[in-house]
């Protein structure tokens, strides 16, 4: 995979910066977004430590407009993309009369407008390759339904039925698509709503073992693809 060009949303933190380091040490030069420079900018430096390009682009993967700035700003520095990684993503609580209908809103445009938008946006690069990965990031939760997940639990549905049928759309271009369905991982946004903490270690997966997941599936020969993958703690 070494100097392949690789983008992933939500890159500055959590799963998406696991991913990005990931993706640096196979040698594949990473352009993450977010909506933090800061974060964005220290996580860059970090990833031209291990002597890869890395560069960033500051946007809203809800808002249209800004994605496609962004995205256009990325391929004019990498040059090209082979892979596209939609992490980016928001979560809440709330139960169905309690959570605000804008906040319910929020979460449905960033989960799966934002995954649409920056996904349109790539997808003719990768087409006129002939060749290129898209991993969509869901979540077990978009597998059953919890109570107070209404909204989150919705977003991550619709992202396995946008996913699952790109793959087939876009199977005859040569683009592999694989949705991923993790359980909790001990992400920032997992610790920031309290459903997992730093010192859990031992017990929940880790940002590193789902990156590790999608390096391996990308290692698979282009013969093959890895349609989906649900990855769960050996922990009850």
């Amino acid at each position: 995979m070494k100097n392949k060009k690789a983008i992933i949303t939500g890159g500055s933190r959590g799963l998406g910066k696991a991913t990005a380091i990931a993706f640096a040490k196979e040698g594949i030069d990473v352009a993450i977004t977010g909506r933090n420079e800061k974060a964005l900018k220290e996580t860059v430096s970090e990833l031209e430590t291990i002597g890869v390009k890395a560069t960033y682009a500051v946007f809203d993967v809800g808002n249209y407009e800004e994605v496609k700035t962004g995205i256009k700003s990325i391929i004019d520095t990498l040059g090209t993309v082979d892979i596209l990684v939609n992490n980016a993503g928001i979560a809440a609580f709330g139960t169905f009369n309690d959570m605000e209908v804008s906040q319910w809103s929020q979460i449905i445009q960033t989960n799966v407008m934002g995954m649409y938008y920056v996904t349109k946006e790539v997808l003719p690069y990768l087409i006129d390759k002939n060749e290129g990965d898209i991993i969509n990031v869901s979540s077990t939760a978009g597998l059953s339904g919890n109570a107070s997940t209404s909204a989150y639990s919705a977003s991550k549905f619709a992202v396995i039925g946008m996913s699952e049928s790109l793959m087939k759309e876009v199977r005859k271009n040569n683009i592999r698509v694989c949705t991923l369905t993790p359980s909790t991982i001990a992400s920032d946004m997992s610790i920031d709503l309290g459903i997992a903490t730093k010192d859990s270690e031992d017990s929940v997966l880790q940002p590193e073992d789902f990156a590790e997941l999608i390096v391996a599936g990308l290692k698979l020969p282009r013969r093959a693809m890895l349609k989906g993958a649900a990855l769960w703690s050996t922990n009850p």
